[in-house]
């Protein structure tokens, strides 16, 4: 492992982008001196961070694996615990893992004209100590949300319940919840993964949620893939079963946005096949807003809907109206007993790892800023982040705005150029980064992150059909871009 403290490139985060980067970085130039940073002790980010019952990947694997390393796993549904291990895997494979340095947590990037590079604080998580590296470009692949903590609401008389609270987020691995009563507080993809498995040991598991969310199923194994990858060279097979399931996972999207109605129908009987004859869905499973306004939750093998039918799993429509000592009180006068409540309540959201951003000693409102082709930020010299879709996988974005990445500093290394700009021409109206999803995680963090643009290059199409055109094709000189 280098120590050196000057880098060509400084990538932030070592998670499932971090690792797309270096890949990318490191097979394109493999004279570039680079880094990672990682705040925690191993790689991997969310599939290292999370231990709650059950974790897995809330959408396919097919296009959450990495496009230059095909996921080969027998599962479309992907358990977190494999997932690690893939991108565990990858980075050795590629060498990525001898080039993380752990327990790095970065606080402050200066960028400085004058010296046409970045200076960058650096907080070792182990010691509290600090050091400074510098670097010619930065590639923050730190995701958006807070890995300290979770969000949790501030109930009335949460400190009088006597039994356990867990936040999925800081799951302890010692809990025994055999034969107990448990409650987990939310409706979002971490409850509905949770639920089922925990319901296996569970005496009886609640799901107490305030509003529905749109559920759908999906085979956990697809046996077209399966086939596919049976009668097709590996390399044929998953560039064939990556293209089914992009354009199943967009085109769907498409479909609930242009038809929410017929949409709101299809999730409907979809769910009632695996559902109980007497549950009642409209008051538990239909959301008061249209598919796709906010994320839908996928459930591999119906599972969700199986553990209701099985009556291990029960799920309360309600507000609360406070804790008990022995439970929730709810505002239409129920009350639900509990041993273990987990708050499945979702994301605390940040901006590039919390990082405070200054550019010659003026520090960036980053709620402020406009993003250049969702990748790089105005004003912000030699600077690109990663943020993967909201309505597809992930990795889709990532393996983009990576290969535009390389394409960017290929231009700059035959130009001889320094320094690259993203500058606005005229005004620009602001509109949502993730394209008008009406998540609590997102409302929470309105002016924290950066916004997009109503015109091109700052406005988001949120459609990989159309980013794969406009970012492996467009000219990278596009005269928004500023080099010298």
């Amino acid at each position: 492992m280098t120590d050196a403290t000057h880098l060509d490139v400084l990538i932030v985060g070592a998670g499932l982008s971090g690792i797309d980067a270096a890949v990318h970085i490191s097979q394109a130039f493999p004279s570039k001196n680079y880094a990672l940073l990682e705040q925690r002790s191993e790689l991997g980010g969310t599939w290292s961070l999370f231990k709650y019952p059950g974790i897995r990947s809330d959408s396919d694997m097919y296009t959450l694996g990495f496009g230059f390393r095909p996921w080969t796993g027998k599962d479309a549904i992907g358990d977190g615990a494999d997932i690690l291990q893939y991108l565990k895997e990858t980075a050795t494979e590629y060498g990525v893992d001898q080039k993380i340095r752990y327990n790095r947590k970065a606080t402050k990037y200066s960028w400085s004209t004058e010296d046409k590079r970045w200076t960058v604080t650096v907080e070792n998580t182990e010691t509290g100590a600090t050091e400074t590296l510098t670097a010619s470009f930065l590639f923050s692949t730190s995701g958006y949300y807070n890995y300290d903590a979770g969000y949790t609401p501030d109930w009335p008389g949460f400190q009088d319940f006597k039994g356990q609270v867990i936040h999925p987020q800081a799951w302890p691995e010692d809990l025994d919840y055999t034969g107990k009563r448990v409650v987990v507080i939310g409706s979002g993809a971490t409850a509905v993964t949770l639920i089922p498995s925990m319901a296996r040991e569970a005496g009886h598991v609640t799901m107490l949620q305030r509003t529905p969310t749109w559920i759908v199923s999906q085979p956990k194994i697809d046996p077209v893939a399966q086939t596919l990858k049976k009668t097709l060279p590996a390399a044929v097979a998953a560039k064939a079963i990556h293209a089914r399931y992009a354009a199943i996972t967009i085109g769907f999207y498409e479909f609930c946005i242009r038809n929410p109605r017929a949409a709101r129908a299809i999730l409907k009987r979809w769910a009632k096949i695996h559902l109980p004859k007497d549950f009642d869905y409209d008051t538990h499973l239909t959301a008061p807003y249209d598919p796709w306004q906010q994320r839908l939750c996928v459930v591999p093998g119906a599972d969700l809907f199986k553990a209701i039918h099985s009556h291990k799993v029960d799920i309360v429509t309600d507000h609360i109206e406070q804790f008990t000592e022995t439970g929730i009180l709810l505002k239409s006068g129920k009350v639900l007993e509990a041993d273990i409540v987990v708050t499945a309540t979702g994301l605390d959201v940040v901006a590039m790892g919390k990082a405070e951003i200054e550019v010659d000693g003026e520090k960036v409102d980053l709620g402020k800023s406009f993003t250049y082709k969702a990748l790089m930020l105005s004003d912000i010299p030699n600077f690109a982040f990663v943020i993967g879709y909201s309505n597809a996988s992930w990795t889709l974005k990532a393996d983009l705005v990576c290969q535009y990445v390389v394409r960017l500093l290929e231009h700059m290394d035959e130009t001889n150029t320094a320094v690259v700009t993203p500058r606005i021409n005229g005004e620009l109206e602001p509109q949502q980064l993730f394209g008008g999803l009406q998540s609590g995680y997102l409302a929470r963090a309105e002016g924290k992150l950066p916004v997009a643009g109503d015109r091109d290059p700052w406005r988001l199409k949120h459609n990989w059909y159309f980013d794969k055109k406009f970012l492996r094709k467009s000219k990278v000189d596009d005269g928004v871009l500023e080099f010298h």
